[in-house]
């Protein structure tokens, strides 16, 4: 399954980038493959390992925040795997050309 969540402090300011790190750091060491986008990230993985995964993240930026926001947009589908990239490559080859990423 792919999942895709961010965690929002609420009420530190514009720049999130060291909480990001911190989750980026957690998620890196979790051995799941992921891909980061502006707005979040994407994990693949099987569904408890991805929400023990998220768990630890959303506890961790709790901890040094009064207040978060955890966002969570599952795609599950049976006896696929590799959808990070398959999911791309198959826009891709619709359209014909490859799209910035």
């Amino acid at each position: 399954m792919l999942v895709q969540f961010s965690i929002i402090p609420i009420g530190k300011g514009p720049s999130l980038s060291r909480d990001v790190a911190q989750v980026l750091k957690i998620v890196d060491k979790s051995g799941l493959k992921y891909k980061i986008n502006p707005m979040g990230t994407v994990v693949e993985g099987k569904w408890d390992e991805v929400m023990h995964l998220i768990k630890s993240c959303h506890r961790s930026v709790l901890k040094n925040n009064e207040r978060i926001v955890t966002t969570i947009s599952i795609d599950d589908r049976k006896h696929k795997k590799n959808r990070i990239e398959e999911k791309i490559l198959s826009v891709e080859k619709r359209l014909n050309k490859s799209l910035c990423k």
